[in-house]
């Protein structure tokens, strides 16, 4: 089983090459539970005045466009922490878009249970802010590094500086999203150079990376921006989704 780490770029009608290898690895658990359908566990923080409901049927519908599956969906505001019975009974686990530092704060008292669980094998795909927070160490927003800045203000998650935290730990490079469509590439660049980060990945939207017990896969239509240090700084490789 896998972590998946996508990059964001919503799709209501769902992406086979984003979302299908992870449902096919909740079906193979699933069948273990002598289940026929996976049920899949997804997490949701809803930004102010957010419609519950249409979050809930968004999530449902763009997962079961892809493949046979039951997608419960929990949704909770901003500021909440979500309770243990999501993962109860699950055999994958999906953690949504929206305000990284609010799923920080949610998801933060579960983080344990949750790498016990992916470490027995439960499949785990984070879209967006649940792919930032999967890594050891989780840059969670911010646009400037001791009041330079790094990348556009819009980005910034609510947050000035550039923020690193304990995060979920499933990954141990840290990772930023959006990378070509908001130019997030540069936040990751320079926290790397600033020492904050021991390197990590910016993945484009419509784009997963798979991490494996010992391999890594690309699909979709972007690319994952590696970066790694260097004796001389900070270097950038791309994978593109064929490679």
């Amino acid at each position: 089983m896998s972590i998946h780490l996508v990059g964001g770029g919503w799709r209501d009608a769902g992406d086979p090459e984003v979302y299908g290898r992870f449902i096919a690895e909740a079906s193979v658990r699933a069948a273990g539970s002598s289940r026929m359908v996976p049920r899949i566990g997804v997490v949701v923080i809803a930004e102010e005045d957010a419609d519950a409901g249409e979050l809930r049927r968004r999530y449902r519908a763009a997962l079961e466009a892809v493949a046979p599956c039951d997608p419960v969906v929990t949704v909770v505001a901003e500021g909440e922490q979500i309770a243990s019975s999501v993962l109860s009974d699950i055999d994958a686990l999906f953690v949504g878009g929206g305000l990284t530092p609010a799923y920080h704060h949610a998801l933060e008292p579960l983080y344990d249970e949750v790498r016990l669980l992916v470490a027995d094998g439960l499949p785990y795909l984070g879209f967006s802010a649940g792919a930032m927070i999967a890594a050891e160490h989780a840059l969670i927003g911010g646009w400037q590094i001791d009041g330079i800045v790094v990348c556009p203000s819009d980005t910034a998650e609510d947050l000035e500086e550039v923020t690193v935290v304990s995060g979920l730990g499933l990954v141990d490079l840290a990772i930023d999203v959006h990378a070509a469509q908001w130019g997030t590439l540069s936040r990751l660049v320079a926290a790397t150079q600033a020492g904050l980060v021991p390197g990590g990945v910016a993945i484009d939207e419509g784009t997963v990376l798979i991490v494996g017990d010992e391999s890594l896969a690309v699909g979709g239509t972007g690319n994952v921006w590696q970066i790694v240090e260097t004796d001389d700084g900070v270097a950038v490789a791309t994978l593109g989704g064929g490679e």
